[in-house]
């Protein structure tokens, strides 16, 4: 039976609404902003210190943007009271308790991590607060050998948390669009792609430093596999059996999502910064990067809430 009254935002198979693509979106913006702010540590040493734009902008949002989407997701659920139960009980079979281990253990070493980046000014606010409390200074010193390997590890969860978002959705086998194996590596690729996006919103005051560069020089290639992984995706969809070929007409075959997506997805999130950096003389300037750097931004966003409403188009 359909609904009385469907909508692109309403209809009868929707089961995850607009709060779920927020919070996948700000997901993403977390696990890109750590991805490469241990990949220029890595590369660049000398810039990857306390004092890096990219660094300071990981510190502030990775968490914030971490702490948002889980809120956003728990406020959304049913009974959003019982989650703490999630958090004490983990079962392996489930995609939505191993993801919320995932994020316990994701906070718990990115806080250990900012922290050693950050031991100064961490050991000045313990003098500063809690004179007594010495065992911060003790701590931070025990983990110094460690402090390679514990980035090691911060870059493989924050690659697990960026295609995580993937799998969460993947993991939805009644609807073929969504039930993809491509969509973890899709999802983990614009996830980068967004974080990057705000690195460089945070550095368009100086768009010409050598942080910005890095990220630049990154952001290309990462932009090409987002294609490419767009790309083989709907060829997925297109060879695959009769459900997937009925999301994907339902998906692009024409109506409101088909030009959310190539308006929104392609237009806005991939066409226009890509020409803009090519034929806008000004790309480089800071009204420029606000420019790119938005257009980059909402295409992601975008790409998360057709991915959500167009894959729940179709169930078999």
């Amino acid at each position: 039976m359909n609904p009385v009254n469907p909508t692109p935002f309403h209809f009868e198979s929707l089961v995850w609404d607009w709060p779920i693509a927020v919070y996948l979106f700000l997901i993403g913006i977390s696990a890109g902003l750590v991805t490469l702010s241990i990949l220029l540590r890595r590369y660049h040493p000398a810039l990857g210190g306390a004092q890096s734009t990219l660094i300071r902008t990981t510190l502030v949002l990775a968490p914030t943007t971490i702490i948002l989407g889980l809120l956003i997701l728990i406020l959304h659920l049913t009974r959003p009271w019982t989650f703490w139960k999630l958090m004490f009980h983990y079962s392996l079979t489930s995609v939505m308790s191993m993801g919320v281990m995932l994020f316990q253990v994701y906070m718990a070493v990115m806080v250990v991590w900012l922290a050693k980046i950050f031991e100064s000014d961490v050991l000045k606010l313990q003098q500063r607060w809690l004179p007594r409390f010495t065992l911060v200074r003790t701590v931070l010193g025990w983990l110094t050998p460690f402090q390679r390997p514990i980035e090691t590890l911060m870059l493989v969860l924050a690659v697990l948390l960026g295609a995580y978002t993937g799998f969460l959705l993947s993991a939805l086998k009644s609807y073929p669009l969504l039930n993809n194996p491509i969509l973890p590596a899709l999802f983990l690729f614009s996830g980068i792609s967004s974080g990057a996006a705000v690195a460089l919103l945070a550095m368009f005051r100086d768009p010409h430093n050598k942080e910005a560069h890095f990220i630049h020089k990154l952001e290309t290639p990462v932009v090409w596999l987002e294609i490419f992984l767009l790309a083989a995706f709907f060829v997925g969809l297109a060879l695959g059996d009769d459900g997937k070929m009925r999301s994907l007409a339902a998906a692009l075959g024409g109506g409101f999502w088909t030009w959310w997506f190539w308006i929104g997805v392609v237009g806005i999130g991939l066409l226009i910064p890509m020409l803009l950096k090519r034929l806008l003389p000004q790309a480089a300037t800071p009204s420029g990067v606000l420019l790119i750097s938005g257009a980059s931004l909402t295409g992601v966003l975008l790409l998360r809430f057709f991915i959500l409403y167009a894959g729940q188009l179709t169930v078999v």
